[in-house]
Order: structure tokens, then sequence, then C-alpha cells
């Protein structure tokens, strides 16, 4: 029997020697969120993963949002959270909480985690070396301080990334005179990877990826060409939340990722499966 367990782990290492080859020092972006943020199971999967894969040479690059821990926050404080049409309005009071959550306790913990495994990590958010610049959101209907993204500088993330750091970037951003603003992480995720020509843009989510039936996980598709999204949106098979999740993906592509992956983060070491295997894990646009 140990020989037996010798043998495929020898064989797991040599099946993943063509894929560490082929990422070594380049760039991956992975959006962390959903319930892989939430669990401390999953939560230590995802940080051994990512202290894994900078060891042997790819550069990670580790962007967050929070929702659960500002909602958490908000309660504390008696702040009371104001949604318009299914959207958090982002007040005064609440864009405060929004940048010390994010940019302080979740961030730090992230930063702290990585070195526990073993890591080198830095904390970032939005706001460090104008990484992230934004206007105010044009939306029907006013949200308060949610942005969009203008311009990402990207220099304080590669000085990171060449003196040996995994950059950890909390999402928010500036506006040109200063105010801070609330970014959608998987926005912010897809214009990062963009800017800093990466390899592959992952997002971590709670699903198994894109479904053809969204109540059946044996239909995940794996493979989707961008040029096929505008269909698949007509027909229904992306809809809902999972619209702009694809859109983050397409736009990545476009703007030049390889590849970018939709993943599921409730699978431990999700992330190795899909960039250190032949099987891969998810959905992926090319």
């Amino acid at each position: 029997m140990e020989t037996i367990a010798n043998n495929i782990r020898s064989q797991v290492l040599i099946d993943a020697l063509p894929y560490i080859q082929k990422y070594n020092n380049k760039i991956v972006v992975v959006k962390y969120g959903g319930n892989a943020m939430t669990n401390d199971d999953l939560k230590q999967a995802v940080m051994s993963d990512i202290v894994l894969l900078s060891l042997v040479g790819v550069k990670v690059v580790l962007v967050h949002g929070g929702g659960p821990e500002i909602n958490d926050m908000l309660k504390r404080l008696n702040i009371e959270s104001k949604f318009i049409g299914g959207l958090r309005y982002t007040d005064k009071d609440t864009i405060d909480v929004v940048k010390m959550v994010l940019a302080g306790k979740v961030n730090k913990e992230l930063v702290a985690l990585l070195a526990a495994n073993g890591g080198s990590a830095v904390g970032l958010c939005g706001l460090d070396g104008k990484m992230l610049m934004a206007e105010k959101l044009k939306a029907e209907q006013d949200l308060g301080f949610v942005g969009e993204i203008t311009e990402v500088n990207t220099k304080v993330i590669t000085d990171s990334l060449d003196n040996g750091y995994v950059p950890v970037i909390a999402t928010v951003a500036s506006t040109e005179d200063g105010q801070t603003m609330n970014i959608n992480a998987d926005t912010a995720a897809s214009r990062i990877a963009a800017e800093l020509g990466a390899e592959n843009l992952i997002l971590m989510t709670d699903i198994a990826g894109l479904l053809k039936d969204k109540d059946d996980p044996s239909t995940l598709i794996p493979s989707v060409n961008v040029s096929d999204v505008p269909f698949m949106k007509r027909q229904g098979i992306i809809s809902g939340g999972m619209i702009p999740k694809i859109d983050c993906c397409v736009e990545a592509v476009r703007r030049g990722v390889r590849k970018t992956s939709i993943i599921d983060g409730r699978v431990p070491h999700s992330i190795l499966i899909e960039l250190l295997s032949n099987e891969g894990i998810g959905t992926q646009f090319t």
C-alpha cells in the first residue's frame, strides 16, 4: 500500500512540473472572497496554496474584498445599512468603516496568515502609491461613495513582487481630490490583472463555475471563448449574479490577460488544482 501511495505522490509531482515551468516568473492575480474567506480551514488552504506558488516562482497578487466583515462592523457600530435596488448605499460613515475594515483588519489579518504559513507578504490598498484612481460610479441611482476605476498605477505592486513579496490588496480607491471610494473587488482584480499583463486571473466563488443548468453541478462548462458570452447571456445560461463576474473575466481577457478562471473556493486547494493539474477546476475564459 505504501508503494502505491508513493507512486501516486510522485505522479502528482511529475504532472505538476510542466505547469510550474509554465507559470514560473509569471503573474497570477487571485481575487479572494466567498466561503474561502470565512471558513478557517479553507482560509488556511488558500494561504498555503499561495505560499507554495510563490516559493516555486509564481508571482501571486492577492486581491480581496470583505463584505461580511464590513456588515459585522456596521452592526457593532449601530450604523444602518441602506440598499438601493439591491446595492449598498455607501454614505460617509459607511465609507469610513469600509476603509477601516478592508485596509486595516482584513488586509493585515491576511498578511499575518501568509507569514504564519511561511510566506512574505505586504499589505496594500488602492490608496497606496495612487494604485487605484476612481471617479464616482455613474448609475441610475446615486450609490454614494462607490467608484469606478479610471486608472491603475502598478509600480507599488511590481516593486513588491520584484522584492519577493506577495502583494495583498484591499479594494478601495481615491478620487483626484482625495476622496476614498469603495470598489467592487471582482472589477478591481480584473483591471489590476490587465494592467500587470497577468498570465491568469482567478476569481474564487461559492459555486462550481458556469453551469448550463444552475441547479445541476454536473452541467459545469469547463471552457468558454469570450466571443460566445453574449449568446450565452441571451440563452439565459449566464444570468443574475454571474453576469458581473463573467463580464469581469471577459474584460480582463480583452485587455490582454491570457486566461481567466471562475473556481469553487469551497474546494480545498482549488487554486493548486486549477494552476498545477491537467484537470483544472471551474470554468476558464479565453
